[in-house]
């Protein structure tokens, strides 16, 4: 591999081919041995577990999952990890509901799944983490400083706010924000339109988004690019929106500046310009989260037609789409796709992408993908007995999985841990033991504004659920940004 390459794997119809040693360990568990997928196969049907994971799993855990037959496993973005925990707890005509749940993610992942069984008239059943540790995320630990209620404090000081609130943060911050200023969760896939829509249905509203630095950073600099574009590319975004309108909105947009997520952090002016200039006929994807540098570049491409900004479910469906298009035509290729956002992703990628080319029966077309980090770096850590890991000076977005971009929190949900979990769980039916409580959520059932963190915290949520449903901001909301009266500015 070139001194200018970064490391890839090249995905075929049944094959993979790793170039570097970072590729090469995201690879090596995407052909799991089958005996731990039939022993994991049998413990979730004994435990009659239903089982919701984030991408951002690592390979060894993904990998297995995939290959399940039980019907109550599902690997996804955190918008439809809470749903679909609803829904294997339901089951449906042909496929009983699940008894339990365990989510994979960090805790304000469960923490969501937990609010959203209880809505829904499920508190009974339980909810799992898989560590009796707490699962951090560095972003959600940024909303819950004091800066970031020093924010939400000035919101509260202005005439028609609404705080939108990315998910990716603790039951405790949606309470606390919500029992300020009104508040409405969004996550990466569905930011842009809610905020837009916002702003044509609320006159006069002042939007202050956060925790997510990059994203709102992200979120101004797509508005502004909005406006160079013409009415037409505006409505074709958003159909209530012009350029004017776009123009007055950049006004009341306002974003919290000191928030971001470790992971997404790694993709700066360094790595952009690499992929600018090694890999200048690529297509480039770029979560919503990543800086700005990085994002631009994807802007730019996307604008070429041979590049996407937005969320992992974005993401995804933008690379199997173009290889899905590919495949319809004659000749060979081999699609290249530098992946702009944490690396667990590539294990739903090759999936959907192998399924793609079998159902085309073509072997001469190719899926690269690009992993922008530096797998030949090493960090000094201060562990006795692990001098140095792989990756960047300071660890940020490094782990002893494999180098860089890959989210250390989410890594500790482990195969081993998920397999320590099941065999812990009693028969179905049966009363969960003591020592089990310590895996699960938070309950939050301490009071803010004389509710329930859970129940508060619960509200932005459904906020985003009735959006979903609606498309328009619900009735509730838009009340209450209207008939609120501003709280007194903050002291200096």
């Amino acid at each position: 591999m070139a001194e200018t390459s970064f490391p890839s794997l090249v995905v075929h119809k049944d094959r993979l081919e790793a170039q570097g040693s970072f590729a090469e360990s995201q690879a090596q568990y995407l052909d799991p041995d089958p005996r731990t997928v039939q022993e994991l196969d049998t413990l979730v049907r004994q435990k009659n577990a239903g089982i919701v994971a984030h991408y951002y799993m690592a390979p060894e855990l993904q990998g297995v999952l995939a290959r399940l037959t039980w019907p109550h496993v599902h690997i996804s973005d955190s918008l439809l990890m809470a749903d679909k925990a609803v829904a294997m707890v339901e089951g449906g005509a042909s496929t009983p509901g699940a008894e339990r749940i365990v989510v994979l993610g960090v805790d304000f992942m469960s923490e969501n799944a937990r609010a959203m069984l209880d809505k829904a008239g499920h508190r009974e059943t339980p909810v799992y983490r898989v560590a009796a540790d707490p699962i951090g995320c560095s972003l959600a630990e940024a909303a819950e400083s004091s800066r970031y209620l020093a924010f939400l404090d000035r919101a509260a000081s202005v005439p028609r706010a609404l705080h939108v609130v990315y998910i990716n943060t603790s039951l405790r911050t949606k309470a606390e924000a919500h029992a300020r200023v009104p508040t409405i969760t969004v996550t990466s896939s569905n930011v842009v339109n809610t905020i837009l829509t916002a702003f044509a249905e609320i006159p006069d509203v002042e939007v202050f988004f956060g925790p997510d630095t990059y994203m709102g950073r992200n979120l101004a600099n797509l508005f502004r690019t909005l406006t160079t574009l013409g009415d037409a590319a505006v409505k074709s975004v958003h159909p209530a929106h012009d350029v004017a309108s776009i123009t007055r909105l950049l006004e009341r947009f306002h974003f919290f500046d000191e928030g971001h997520c470790i992971v997404h952090h790694m993709f700066g002016a360094e790595v952009a310009e690499r992929v600018r200039t090694h890999y200048p006929h690529a297509y480039v994807t770029a979560h919503l989260e990543v800086p700005g540098e990085m994002f631009e570049l994807a802007l730019a491409a996307r604008r070429e037609g041979r590049g996407v900004v937005g969320s992992t479910s974005d993401i995804l469906t933008f690379i199997t789409t173009k290889i899905r298009d590919a495949a319809k035509k004659p000749e060979a290729a081999t699609l290249s796709f530098v992946l702009g956002t944490e690396t667990g992703m590539v294990t739903s990628i090759v999936g959907a992408v192998q399924a793609a080319l079998r159902e085309t029966g073509r072997d001469d077309v190719a899926c690269e993908i690009v992993f922008p980090v530096a797998s030949e770096a090493i960090t000094r850590t201060n562990e006795p007995n692990l001098l140095v890991v792989p990756g960047v000076a300071g660890g940020e977005g490094c782990s002893v999985e494999g180098g860089c971009a890959t989210c250390p929190y989410m890594k500790m949900n482990s195969l081993d841990a998920l397999f320590d979990l099941l065999r812990s769980l009693p028969a179905p039916q049966a009363a969960e033991p003591v020592h089990l409580k310590v895996f699960h959520p938070n309950p939050y059932e301490d009071l803010v504004a004389g509710r329930t963190i859970a129940d508060l915290g619960g509200e932005p949520i459904l906020h985003m659920r009735g959006f979903q449903k609606s498309g328009h901001i619900p009735p509730d909301l838009h009340a209450h940004v209207t008939s609120r009266v501003p709280a007194p500015p903050p002291g200096p």
